[in-house]
């Protein structure tokens, strides 16, 4: 049995290819994703990176090596870095980080000041002293700039808001240098 041909007004054997072939291209596209021009941040990988987190004692950092998913864009980098302090140490370290502190937003100008915008936890969970504070401090600058290499300086703001000090005894209002704490 032949079926008829399906006629509209000016669609000629040609367009009807076309169409098809478009059709085709549309639902091949839909049922898997091309994995080589998938972003970069979605692909697995791992990463070591170094934490700083206090020392049992609380007299100075130590280091964690710790394995992170791979993160081409720096803001995922920092968040992940970020998220991993703010987790605390798994390997004998106390925390640093106030419990609930998330990367808002991370910027790195072309001078290569990373500025991390931290939820609000940051300032309102702050319970230490000028030790505490300055942990607080060094943990962040040492663990970003350890694993961010192309930020020169660390800014710390918190929901937007440039911070003069976390506790009251060292200044946040300024971007902090790396090579201050070695």
């Amino acid at each position: 049995m032949r079926l008829p041909a399906l006629r509209l007004p000016g669609m000629r054997l040609r367009g009807w290819i076309l169409l098809g072939l478009a059709a085709r291209a549309w639902f091949t596209g839909r049922a898997e994703p091309d994995r080589e021009s998938a972003p970069a941040d979605t692909i697995a990988g791992v990463r070591s990176v170094t934490l700083w987190f206090a020392s049992p004692d609380g007299d100075s950092l130590i280091a964690e090596a710790r394995e992170l998913p791979e993160q081409s864009e720096m803001h995922a980098r920092a968040a992940a870095l970020v998220a991993a302090l703010a987790e605390g140490p798994r390997q004998g370290g106390v925390r640093t980080l106030p419990q609930g502190t998330e990367l808002l937003h991370a910027y790195m100008d072309p001078a290569g000041v990373l500025t991390l915008d931290l939820s609000r936890p940051f300032r309102q969970g702050f319970d230490g002293g000028a030790r505490a504070e300055e942990l607080v401090r060094a943990s962040l600058v040492r663990t970003l700039s350890a694993n961010v290499p192309e930020a020169r300086r660390i800014r710390v703001v918190c929901g937007g808001v440039a911070l003069a000090s976390l506790g009251g005894h060292f200044p946040l209002d300024r971007p902090l240098d790396p090579s201050d704490w070695p």
